[in-house]
C-alpha cells in the first residue's frame, strides 16, 4: 500500500539499529527511526531501510504506536497484497489441520507475529471464527482478512473482538460483532472430547483460553482419585478436565458469576461427567484461598491460572507479589506429595522470575516444592525464536514435598 501520493514510502533506520531486524525481529521502534520519506496514512506498507539505503524489510506502519511499524516480509520481491495477506492465512491454518478432528473443534488457526501477520488472531470455535485486529497493518487490510477466514472450510460466521486496550496505542478505536454470516444463538467446540460453549461476543478474550489446551490435558491425566481445587477457573475448564480424568472432587473458585454460570452449562453440556463431585464458589480467590486455609482444607492438586497480574513491565514488582501470595496460600492448602499447575500470563514476569516468586513462596510455606514438569501454550499458539516476546504463557507442574 503506497503512500497518499501513490509512491512507497520508507522508513529510513538510524545507524546501527538494524540489528534486530537482521536477527528477524519483526517490531521496528520509533526510537529506531532517523526518518521517514513519503506521507504513509496508519497501516500503509513501508519499505525500511539500512541508514546507508540497504533494503531490510516491508512493514505495516503506525504513526500513533511506539512500535512505529511491524514487519509483513523480508523478502524484497514479495508485494504485500491481499493475495499475500490470504495466501498466509491459508497457510498457517494448513499448518494446524493435524491438531483438529472431532474430539478437537477449537484452534488458534493465525497467531500474530508467529504466521507472519502481526497484529491478528484468529481463534476457532466449531464452525465461528473470532478475529483480534490489534495494530493498524491487519486493520488496513481488514476486508482481505475476513474474506480468507470466511473461505476456509466450514466457516459460516466471523465475528470480530477487536475490543482489546492495546488497539488505543495503535490509534484505532474498539470493534465489535459480525464480520461475515450470522452468529448462532450458542458457539460450541469440543477440546479432547468435552464440550463447551463459548460467549465469543462477551468472554475473555475470544471467549475461551485456547492456550492452555495442552495443560488441561496434563492435569486430566493426572486428576484421577485427588481432591482439586481449581482457582481462577473462569468458564471450568480445567475443573471438566479434572472431572475427566477421574477427580474425586473438583471445588472450583472464580470472582465472576456469570463466568460461573457457564461453567455449571459446560458441565451440563457432558452428561457423562460426575456433576455431582463438583463445587462452584463465587468469590474472591485470595479470600476464598484464606478461608479455606484457615478452615484446615487439604487437596491433592491445585490449578491457578489467573489473569494478566502485570500488564507492563511498571507493574511487575505488584504482580510478583500477587504471585507470591496466591501460590504461598495454595502451597498451604496442598496436602505432600500433592501437585500445583500454577501460570502466569504477564509478559512482564519472565519464566526466570517467575520460577524465583515460586522458590520465594515455598520458602514462606516452610515447604520445598521440585518442579516436575514445565507448561506452555499448546503447539497453535506457536513462537518464533526471532521473536521471545510471543513466549507469554508461563507454567509450572509442582510438587509439595
Amino acid at each position: 500500500m503506497p503512500d497518499s501520493r501513490g509512491v512507497e514510502a520508507t522508513l529510513t533506520l538510524k545507524s546501527g539499529r538494524e540489528k534486530s531486524l537482521l536477527r528477524r525481529h519483526p517490531w521496528i521502534f520509533s526510537g529506531a527511526i532517523d526518518r521517514v520519506e513519503g506521507d504513509p496514512a496508519s497501516g500503509a506498507t513501508v519499505k525500511v531501510s539500512t541508514a546507508d539505503g540497504r533494503f531490510l524489510a516491508r512493514a505495516a506502519y503506525s504513526p500513533a504506536s511506539q512500535i512505529r511499524a511491524r514487519v509483513w516480509t523480508f523478502d524484497p520481491a514479495q508485494a504485500v497484497d491481499a493475495q499475500f495477506l490470504q495466501g498466509r492465512i491459508r497457510a498457517a491454518a494448513a499448518r494446524r489441520s493435524v491438531l483438529c478432528d472431532e474430539r478437537n473443534t477449537g484452534c488458534r488457526l493465525v497467531h500474530g507475529e508467529a504466521d507472519g501477520i502481526p497484529g491478528l488472531i484468529a481463534d476457532r470455535y466449531g464452525e465461528t471464527i473470532v478475529v483480534q485486529l490489534s495494530a493498524a497493518g491487519p486493520e488496513s487490510w481488514r476486508d482481505a482478512i475476513v474474506a480468507a477466514l470466511a473461505a476456509l472450510q466450514g466457516v459460516t460466521c466471523v465475528y470480530e473482538r477487536s475490543d482489546v486496550e492495546v488497539r488505543a496505542l495503535e490509534g484505532l478505536p474498539p470493534r465489535t460483532g459480525v464480520m461475515r454470516g450470522t452468529l448462532p444463538s450458542e458457539v460450541t467446540m469440543r477440546e479432547d472430547g468435552i464440550a463447551y460453549r463459548v460467549d465469543v461476543a462477551a468472554g475473555h478474550k475470544t471467549g475461551f483460553y485456547l492456550d492452555q489446551r495442552d495443560s488441561r490435558g496434563a492435569v486430566r491425566a493426572l486428576a484421577a482419585g485427588r481432591a482439586m481445587l481449581n482457582v481462577f477457573c473462569y468458564t471450568g475448564a480445567f475443573s471438566l478436565a479434572g472431572l475427566a480424568g477421574g477427580a474425586a472432587s473438583v471445588l472450583s473458585i472464580d470472582s465472576a458469576g456469570d463466568a460461573l454460570a457457564l461453567g455449571r452449562a459446560n458441565l451440563e453440556l457432558n452428561p457423562e461427567l460426575p456433576a455431582d463431585r463438583a463445587t462452584w464458589k463465587e468469590g474472591d480467590a485470595f479470600t476464598e484461598l484464606r478461608r479455606l486455609r484457615d478452615a484446615g482444607a487439604q487437596f491433592d492438586l491445585i490449578v491457578l491460572d489467573p489473569p494478566k497480574f502485570a500488564p507492563t513491565a511498571a507493574h511487575a514488582e505488584r504482580a510478583a507479589r500477587a504471585y507470591k501470595d496466591v501460590n504461598l496460600l495454595a502451597l498451604k492448602l496442598l496436602r505432600n506429595d500433592g501437585l500445583l499447575a500454577t501460570f502466569s500470563c504477564s509478559a512482564a514476569i519472565d519464566a526466570k522470575l517467575f520460577a524465583q516468586i515460586l522458590a520465594g513462596a515455598a520458602q514462606d510455606a516452610g515447604t520445598d516444592a521440585v518442579i516436575v514438569r514445565r507448561l506452555a501454550a499448546g503447539a497453535d499458539h506457536p513462537v518464533t525464536v526471532a521473536f521471545p516476546e510471543g513466549d507469554y504463557l508461563k507454567g509450572l507442574l509442582l510438587r509439595k514435598n
